[in-house]
């Protein structure tokens, strides 16, 4: 005797699961986000190992480019919404953790006996041979504020039902910011920096400097923004978002 599975429900019919909806196809996402990486990791291995000093205001070299990850964040959520955003932190902090490793295992092989080397390797170790703390406050002070911007920019979108544009990118970059300097400066140096570098003044001129970059580059925003919009035929709001960050899914 001899038998049969029961005929699989047709879609349509009541035992059949909902169909997922097609995943639409962006013409300069990937493009966003190749961007938002490339600068991010520019901004953390490159510029973190200098302090300069302009018109009498000295900070760290990394904080003239590192805002503008926060400027691509503000783009990505503004136009395709929080959770392909989500997709794109998690990008870039895989970068940074990937960029991270590497950099420690090639600091830490054994490198040729010649005089270039001789030279080049105090050089590579000074530059790129960060502590345990600072790696680690960078990671996750990154993760931090990006998700911060971009849930404060999301919610303010529908809050201002998309006006003032200018509101959301400085206000979202203001917390993501706050967040971000909360988190790094104490994990990376608390205890460490001596009294004559007080860490609440550092972190004020260095937030300062980072949400000063927004405001000076919102009209560029407005341009990209929407000139985005217009490309890509998207303005999401994120009405119905799982804003959860602990997923891939956008």
């Amino acid at each position: 005797m001899t038998t049969s599975s029961p005929p699989l429900p047709h879609a349509g019919s009541p035992g059949a699961a909902a169909p997922h909806p097609p995943r639409r196809a962006f013409a300069y996402y990937d493009l966003v986000m190749a961007g938002f990486v490339a600068v991010l990791l520019c901004s953390n291995l490159i510029g973190p190992a200098k302090v300069c000093t302009l018109f009498g205001f000295t900070f760290g070299a990394g904080n003239l480019f590192f805002p503008v990850s926060y400027v691509f964040g503000d783009i990505l959520t503004e136009v395709y919404g929080y959770a392909k955003t989500r997709r794109v932190i998690w990008a870039g902090f895989a970068a940074m953790l990937f960029a991270t490793v590497m950099s420690q295992i090639v600091l830490r092989i054994p490198s040729a006996d010649t005089d270039f080397n001789h030279v080049l390797q105090p050089a590579l170790d000074l530059v790129f041979g960060g502590t345990w703390r600072i790696v680690l406050a960078s990671l996750i002070a990154f993760w931090a504020g990006e998700f911060a911007n971009s849930f404060v920019l999301a919610k303010m979108k529908i809050l201002t039902r998309g006006k003032h544009l200018w509101s959301r990118t400085i206000g979202s970059t203001f917390v993501g910011q706050t967040v971000d300097s909360l988190l790094f400066y104490p994990i990376a140096f608390l205890g460490v920096w001596s009294d004559d570098t007080p860490l609440v003044m550092v972190m004020l001129a260095n937030l300062a400097l980072k949400v000063g970059w927004e405001v000076l580059v919102t009209p560029l925003t407005y341009v990209v923004v929407t000139r985005l919009k217009r490309a890509e035929d998207e303005d999401h709001f994120d009405t119905d978002t799982n804003f959860t960050p602990f997923t891939l899914e956008g």
